[in-house]
């Protein structure tokens, strides 16, 4: 099984914004690069069985545009268990709930995302920076894993 981490773009600067942090939205900025990503996604063949985001406005716009792009948004789920917080306790359950599933993209948060990886590959220092994507591979379900590949956005945004 393959696991898709992808961090949510570039949003609006935390410091500044004025609204409840739930509801900080991607930037302008955000949605463009995020979409030249999701391009570059198209080529890579990914074939996701599932696309689950954080309901986080950010992590929701970043997923949707993905899905978009990808033309898989019948494939796309908000779940609660990605919001900030997210660990290995909830990724067991998500695994569990889609059993079948060969590939999961989640879409999401820092640190969480780090933490999850480096303890899914047994230790490890990482982090996933806005808009970077991570594959894991699981050699089984029981949450250990490795890492194949960790993509910053600079390098998926052509």
């Amino acid at each position: 099984m393959r696991l898709y981490f992808l961090r949510h773009g570039l949003a609006a600067d935390r410091e500044t914004w004025t609204g409840d942090d739930f509801d900080r939205p991607l930037t302008d900025q955000g949605k463009e690069r995020m979409a030249r990503e999701a391009a570059t996604l198209v080529e890579m063949s990914l074939d996701l069985d599932v696309i689950l985001t954080s309901p986080l406005v950010r992590a929701y716009q970043t997923a949707e545009i993905v899905a978009q792009h990808l033309n898989q948004t019948d494939k796309l789920a908000q779940d609660e268990r990605l919001s900030p917080g997210f660990g290995s306790n909830q990724l067991a359950k998500i695994l569990k709930t889609y059993p079948e599933a060969q590939a999961l993209m989640l879409v999401g948060h820092e640190p969480d995302f780090s933490q999850v990886i480096g303890d899914l590959i047994g230790g490890g220092r990482l982090t996933c920076k806005k808009g970077s994507l991570a594959c894991v591979e699981l050699t089984d379900r029981s949450l250990h894993g490795v890492l194949v590949w960790l993509i910053p956005a600079s390098v998926l945004v052509v």
